[in-house]
């Protein structure tokens, strides 16, 4: 699991456990989708929304359901268009409506 002040998450190895958990664990969740946050210096590639793609894949496979009941969602304004392309079915574009946001230096 990755943790940062703002953001919580798993590495792509830990998101079949991750759903199986949600979906055994918690009857008033429904898991409808899976999400990447791209990188915050906007460097996000293709392999970067390919493995979230992976993840989906994986996850549908193992719990049993159709790829098209689980959506992707991405997190970045900056990468909407390709993301677009590689199959998210959700976008966000806050930061181009609000601006970009200010991150902390660590």
């Amino acid at each position: 699991m990755t943790i940062t002040k703002a953001k919580i998450g798993v590495d792509p190895s830990g998101c079949v456990e991750l759903a199986k958990h949600v979906r055994l664990n918690n009857p008033n969740l429904v898991l409808s989708g899976l999400m990447i946050i791209g990188m915050l210096d906007y460097s996000s590639t293709p392999k970067n929304f390919k493995a979230l793609a992976n993840c989906r894949e994986d996850v549908c496979k193992e719990l049993g359901i159709p790829e098209e009941q689980l959506e992707l969602f991405v997190d970045m304004s900056s990468d909407f268009e390709q993301t677009i392309e590689m199959g998210s079915t959700n976008v966000r574009v806050g930061s181009t409506i609000f601006g970009a946001r200010e991150y902390p230096k660590n």
